[in-house]
C-alpha cells in the first residue's frame, strides 16, 4: 500500500503543481488513498520531495527547469517575491531575503544559468553570488534589483 501511495504521489507532483500537504492529501483521496498529514509528511521525506523555488510546488529533487526561458521566468518570480536587498562589492553580490527564502532563490539563480554568475552560496536569509568579474557583478546586481521590488 505504501509503495503504491508513494508512486501516486510522484505521479501527482509531476502532473500538477501541489503547494501543500493538504492539497496532496485531497488529490490522494480522489485517487482512493486515505492518508493523514503525518503519513504524507513521512512520504514526502522518504521520496525526497522538495519545493520549487518559484512557486513552492512539490517536485522531485534534481528536476531541472524544462528550458532556459522557464528558468528565467522562475527566477524573476522568485526574485520579485524573496529579495529584500542587493549589494555589490567587486565581483561579489550579497542578496538578502526573508528567513528561509535564500536557498530557494539561490536554486533559481543557479538554474537560470546567468552568464554573469559563477555560482551561489546560500544561508537562511542571505545569498552570496560570485560573478565572473566586477562588470558582470554590476550587471547582475542591476538585473536582480529590476526583478525585485527593491
Amino acid at each position: 500500500m505504501k509503495s503504491r501511495r508513494q508512486a501516486v504521489i510522484l505521479e501527482l507532483v509531476e502532473r500538477e503543481p501541489l503547494h501543500s500537504q493538504e492539497a496532496l492529501r485531497r488529490r490522494l483521496l480522489q485517487r482512493g488513498f486515505e492518508a493523514t498529514q503525518a503519513t504524507i509528511s513521512r512520504d514526502i521525506k522518504e521520496l525526497g520531495l522538495v519545493k520549487r523555488a518559484a512557486d513552492g510546488a512539490y517536485r522531485r529533487p534534481g528536476d531541472e527547469a524544462p528550458n532556459l526561458e522557464t528558468a528565467l521566468t522562475l527566477l524573476e518570480r522568485a526574485a520579485n517575491e524573496f529579495i529584500r536587498s542587493v549589494d555589490r562589492v567587486q565581483q561579489l553580490i550579497v542578496v538578502r531575503t526573508g528567513r528561509g527564502q535564500a536557498q530557494a532563490l539561490a536554486e533559481a539563480l543557479d538554474r537560470a544559468r546567468l552568464p554573469e554568475a559563477v555560482g551561489t552560496i546560500a544561508g537562511d536569509d542571505t545569498i552570496l553570488v560570485i560573478a565572473r568579474g566586477a562588470r558582470g557583478a554590476a550587471a547582475l546586481a542591476r538585473r536582480l534589483k529590476e526583478y525585485s521590488s527593491e
